[in-house]
């Protein structure tokens, strides 16, 4: 509520907003409102296409196994599917952990705003979020193109070498651990410091904005993202687990030390695969 308070009078750039708080506290939790199931239905669809495919996958779990020789031969379908399947899945897995910078977008763009619907842009700004996490999907599917030529990863998708499980684990752990995911990660969980220093007008602005932001989530997560191929791309229980950890590390106050114990834990891990 302090908050909304102080938006509704604050001076952003050259334009000062009047509006008085209590229109405001309105206007401001009708945003949400639709910002939330929009965001929320987002979430569900990816979800639930990610259930489809796990349960294609052990459908026909016998079949693949045994056709594992001709599995490594990828066509423009087979590139183009898997590039699906991880689109989706980072939508699945990072757009809960955005949603409060989504949220302050909306705010912040509402206030500058008053008789503009806000949710187009706020959904440009969602979008060029999504966007760099789309070409981290690319490369992604490319690894799992390589790995999988090299018979790597097996038709399940999990990872067939102790070394790469090791190493990848290994290199997750020491990464926590360093300035470049800690200076990320301090973007990603102060959502009104980014909007303050990084406010952009206009549509093109709120999708620079977006872009800059899923920027810094990559940087924050990419290393988490590729222990997906520890424990299988497809296990559905490891891709919650992981997205449920960052969005821990994102809004929990104080939770460096989280990021501390996972990044001990993933190194022991590796450390005794490896040995």
């Amino acid at each position: 509520m302090l908050l909304e308070t102080a938006l509704a009078h604050r001076t952003l750039g050259q334009v000062e907003i009047k509006m008085p708080a209590a229109i405001a506290k309105n206007i401001f939790k009708r945003d949400q409102i639709v910002v939330i199931v929009g965001l929320a239905s987002i979430v569900t669809l990816a979800w639930a296409y990610m259930f489809y495919l796990d349960w294609q996958m052990k459908g026909m779990g016998s079949a693949m196994e045994m056709a594992m020789p001709q599995i490594q031969m990828w066509g423009v379908t087979d590139f183009l599917l898997t590039f699906a399947m991880w689109a989706v899945m980072m939508v699945a897995m990072m757009v809960p952990s955005a949603a409060p910078m989504v949220l302050m977008f909306s705010k912040f763009n509402r206030q500058r705003h008053q008789r503009r619907t806000s949710w187009l842009t706020t959904g440009i700004f969602l979008s060029g979020y999504l966007i760099v996490w789309t070409g981290f999907s690319v490369i992604a599917t490319v690894v799992q193109w390589g790995l999988q030529s090299a018979v790597l990863l097996s038709p399940m998708l999990v990872s067939t070498s102790p070394i790469l499980g090791g190493v990848l684990l290994i290199g997750a752990g020491v990464f926590q651990f360093t300035s470049l995911k800690q200076s990320c990660l301090a973007h990603c969980r102060s959502p009104l410091g980014f909007i303050m220093s990084e406010w952009r007008e206009g549509r093109l602005g709120a999708l620079s904005m977006g872009l800059k932001h899923g920027a810094f989530c990559v940087g924050c997560c990419w290393l988490l993202m590729a222990l997906l191929f520890v424990a299988g791309v497809m296990n559905l229980l490891w891709v919650a687990a992981i997205a449920i950890y960052v969005l821990i590390e994102k809004v929990v106050p104080n939770a460096n030390w989280v990021s501390r114990v996972i990044g001990l834990f993933s190194i022991a891990w590796g450390v005794w695969l490896v040995g």
